[in-house]
């Protein structure tokens, strides 16, 4: 199938406004993070939180730290500083007992089992659960993307870019997290289903109230469907503002919205 089209099996979610919506608590707070790989330092004492049920949008140039924020929250390079979620200090923790206190991870490039079936990885996605309704989460998420069901035998490594980036998210997803963190999700898809993909972001988030944190190159697409964002160059905020604030800033305007 080509990525032209819309890949879901189903007419996009319209691109309205988002719905008036309850943000809670603090449920993630990041004080003085730094990190990086071995003698490389990347990050160099990041300061921001996100709220319960809230979307807010990490936006960088290549290069800037983006997906080491979100390794380094998952645990996947070594950090400092302070990480908090639910209260709980996340630093030196391993990426397992990250997942299985609510924070589910979509790095770049899909990050799919692609020797398994498309049902195969989402019953992967869930294997810190200990329930009896993982099915039914799979019949959930395969309303909200159709053409995996249609799909559900067929290798996770046989499906075009957008539908690997639904899997991906929908695996996740399956942890039940109650922190989603996405790493481009755009990367390498066509125009059309990227935004349906956001629309979509912006229907789970509405609908479940599951809190997203998104890295983004797009940045008119990511605000759009975000509360707040900040800004990242060369490992440090220099912007920070809600999604309004930061669309009509006429500094990010013209790096990232092309005006």
């Amino acid at each position: 199938m080509s990525e032209s089209t819309n890949e879901s099996g189903s007419d996009a979610v319209a691109a309205d406004t988002p719905a008036a919506k309850t943000i809670g608590d603090t449920l993630l707070d990041v004080k003085d993070l730094r990190g990086g790989y071995g003698p490389i330092q990347v990050l160099h004492g990041l300061d921001f939180h996100v709220a319960e049920g809230e979307v807010v949008v990490i936006l960088g140039a290549n290069g800037a730290g983006k997906t080491t924020t979100l390794r380094a929250l998952s645990g996947k390079v070594d950090s400092s500083g302070s990480v908090t979620f639910l209260d709980q200090e996340m630093i030196d923790k391993k990426t397992a007992d990250i997942v299985r206190l609510g924070v589910a991870h979509v790095p770049q490039g899909r990050g799919t089992l692609p020797e398994l079936s498309v049902e195969d990885n989402l019953h992967v996605g869930a294997y810190v659960r200990k329930d009896k309704e993982v099915n039914a989460d799979i019949e959930r998420w395969y309303d909200v993307y159709p053409v995996l069901k249609e799909r559900r035998h067929q290798r996770a490594g046989s499906l075009s870019g957008g539908e690997q980036q639904m899997l991906a998210v929908a695996r996740a997803l399956m942890s039940r997290p109650k922190l989603l963190l996405l790493d481009e999700p755009s990367l390498g898809l066509a125009p059309l289903i990227v935004q349906d993909l956001f629309q979509r972001f912006r229907r789970i988030n509405e609908e479940t109230g599951t809190t997203m944190l998104v890295v983004e190159q797009n940045a008119q697409l990511a605000l759009s469907i975000a509360d707040r964002g900040y800004v990242l160059e060369s490992g440090t905020i220099s912007i920070q503002g809600n999604a309004h604030e930061l669309m009509n800033n006429d500094a990010i305007r013209k790096a990232y919205l092309g005006v």
